[in-house]
């Protein structure tokens, strides 16, 4: 083994990040195929490797015996110990058998052997790092696309963008910058795969927890999360510290928070509501930015009937039923809207007790546009 070889050992666990331990060992093994390949042996062989001059040898394994059926597998007792008296059956013997040109050979068979192994080591290496990110949002630059996928470089490695976790709004360009959400690591025969999404509702709150320090810290936690991606989204937060105002925490000074959310997701409209444990509370908050006169609860069906004003009914359902739909994800309670009139005409409202709320009353939630 040339002195040029172990440099480059010294070199490839610097700049790979690959373990001496590991690299030797896939010399060795490629230095053993190598062997049984050229020289057309099958016996049980060890590599010796002397790391400080570059030598190496062969040595063949060989059991003692009383009667030898295989010489390349076994010796007798008596060869045996006419090495070494001190053998006995079941022993282990070693004998060097390098050839005179093994070198030679033995580099040009290893060369191939050793590049796999590092690309498999560096293969582990990548999916360690990245079974450990799922879940989390990163920087990747859009690299290529077909009718499938886009490809996203995540620097080590291309992640794959499916179509339906592209976002509607948005047209991607080779080079473009964009933060993705990473759905799912798997590991596969030809290394490992990544999957990314720009619709899932993780990457809205990974973007807030970017921008929040209330929400990094955990003096603001986000309770829920619903997204139709590229259109609407709504998120609902709390604090257990009573001085801290958790959607004004979001919204930031001026905006700015919650407009950097909205710019990294073209212009994905966001509503910022106050999580309560109230159903009543939650729901209310959660039809922002219609006004809500009363909710009435059926907790078996966990179900809820609402009551908004005449002409606040559209504006509660949402064009095509949106922002109902939002926020019966957001809740996980179902919700039936009813205006106001209706309501007093099928006798459910006002009810005996005092009405939630008025239509005057102000609400604790952020709409961004």
């Amino acid at each position: 083994m040339s002195s040029e070889l172990l440099d480059a050992l010294t070199i490839l666990e610097k700049e790979k990040g690959i373990s001496r331990d590991i690299l030797i060992d896939a010399i060795e093994a490629a230095l053993i195929s190598a062997y049984r390949r050229n020289f057309n042996q099958a016996q049980n062989v060890r590599i010796d490797l002397n790391l400080g001059n570059g030598s190496m040898r062969v040595f063949a394994r060989k059991e003692v015996v009383d009667e030898v059926f295989d010489p390349r597998l076994e010796i007798s007792l008596e060869d045996a110990q006419k090495i070494n008296p001190n053998y006995v059956v079941e022993d282990v013997v070693e004998l060097e058998v390098t050839p005179k040109d093994f070198g030679r050979i033995a580099a040009q068979t290893a060369k191939q052997v050793v590049t796999q192994r590092v690309r498999e080591a560096e293969r582990g290496i990548i999916y360690s790092e990245f079974i450990d990110r799922e879940e989390d949002i990163m920087t990747g630059i859009v690299q290529r696309q077909d009718p499938k996928f886009i490809y996203v470089s995540l620097g080590k490695i291309e992640a794959i963008l499916p179509a339906n976790e592209q976002m509607p709004n948005e047209h991607y360009k080779p080079h473009d910058r964009i933060k993705v959400f990473i759905t799912k690591v798997e590991k596969t025969t030809k290394g490992p795969q990544i999957f990314v999404s720009r619709t899932h509702p993780g990457l809205l709150k990974r973007l807030f927890e970017i921008e929040v320090p209330e929400i990094y810290d955990g003096t603001v936690e986000i309770k829920s999360v619903a997204r139709e991606a590229g259109d609407r989204s709504k998120i609902s937060v709390h604090s257990d510290n009573p001085e801290v105002d958790p959607v004004g925490s979001c919204v930031g000074p001026r905006g700015t928070r919650v407009q950097a959310v909205v710019n990294e997701l073209k212009g994905e409209k966001i509503d910022i509501v106050k999580w309560s444990e109230d159903p009543v509370v939650f729901v209310a908050n959660a039809l922002s930015p219609s006004k809500v006169l009363d909710v009435i609860v059926n907790e078996e069906e966990k179900a809820t009937t609402v009551i908004v004003p005449d002409y606040q009914l559209s504006l509660a359902i949402g064009k095509r039923g949106q922002n109902a739909r939002l926020a019966a994800k957001l809740t996980g309670w179902k919700i039936d809207i009813k205006a106001e009139t209706d309501a007093r005409e099928s006798g459910i409202y006002p009810r005996d007790n005092e009405p939630l709320l008025t239509a005057d009353d102000d609400f604790e939630d952020e709409d961004i546009d």
